[in-house]
């Protein structure tokens, strides 16, 4: 039986924060945007620091968007970002996917960004999200898949991140694979009309070669998930530190490039 709940592999070290503080509603729920309208109220599930949440605030100028997390601390972060926007339609508080604090058809949209997974039950979480949303509203979830995450140049030592953050991930009780399940998930939940799609982010250029080798060299070896891949048993230190190296060398390469897909669902509700 699934667990409701999971460890969170990633953790909130300030190299996995580099990563989420770059996403926006632009390059992560573009998918979700053009559905938007200016008086909705949306529920961010997952809003860690708080950037896609902010920038949702500000295309529905005349509604409501709530933020929520399982970790309090992070929404410090959110609630700063929202601060600096002079944000005044927006909200933040801690939240469990699976027993959310809010009556039924409290929202027009619910959306939640690389959360399905990190959690134990994901089928129950949507069902959760769905009895949330009004009828006629949508719950919009978009979520990576790692095994279909791609590079180039072949360096070894990132086929051995990947084996290994699968084995970590899983070990934790989540699904790093998600982004393939995300439709067949939504209609165990109960959801008839879904629209599935794929995007995928994508680093090339020497800057971004930079930035996502650097974060996840530092992530490998300082993070929550470097610990958890060395109490787990999956990984001694001086493995982690190989592939940290790793992610270096291929940050190095001028012909890199690297692409992580995603598999997004629009439910109606």
């Amino acid at each position: 039986m699934p667990k409701d709940t999971a460890v969170y592999t990633h953790g909130h070290h300030e190299s996995v924060l580099r990563s989420h503080t770059w996403r926006t509603a632009a390059n992560s729920a573009a998918y979700l945007t053009g559905h938007l309208r200016p008086h909705m109220r949306i529920l961010d599930i997952g809003c860690g620091p708080g950037t896609i949440t902010a920038d949702l605030a500000e295309l529905v100028p005349q509604g409501q968007v709530t933020g929520v997390d399982a970790e309090g601390a992070i929404l410090e972060r959110a609630r700063a970002v929202a601060d600096e926007r002079g944000l005044t339609n927006i909200s933040f508080a801690v939240a469990d996917v699976h027993a959310l604090d809010h009556p039924d058809d409290s929202f027009c949209v619910v959306h939640a960004h690389q959360v399905l997974q990190h959690v134990g039950d994901p089928v129950g979480a949507l069902r959760e999200m769905r009895r949330v949303c009004a009828p006629g509203g949508i719950v919009a979830v978009r979520d990576s898949d790692y095994a279909t995450m791609t590079w180039y140049p072949s360096v070894p030592g990132l086929d051995g991140w990947l084996d290994l953050y699968r084995r970590v991930a899983r070990a934790n009780g989540g699904e790093p694979d998600a982004g393939r399940r995300l439709r067949s998930w939504a209609l165990e939940a109960g959801f008839t009309d879904i629209t599935s799609t794929a995007t995928a982010w994508a680093y090339a250029t020497e800057e971004e070669r930079a930035w996502w080798s650097g974060l996840w060299a530092e992530r490998t070896v300082a993070s929550s998930y470097a610990r958890l891949a060395v109490d787990g048993g999956h990984a001694t230190e001086e493995e982690l530190r190989s592939i940290a190296e790793a992610w270096r060398t291929w940050g190095e390469a001028p012909d890199g490039w690297f692409a992580v897909l995603h598999g997004e669902i629009l439910c109606r509700v």
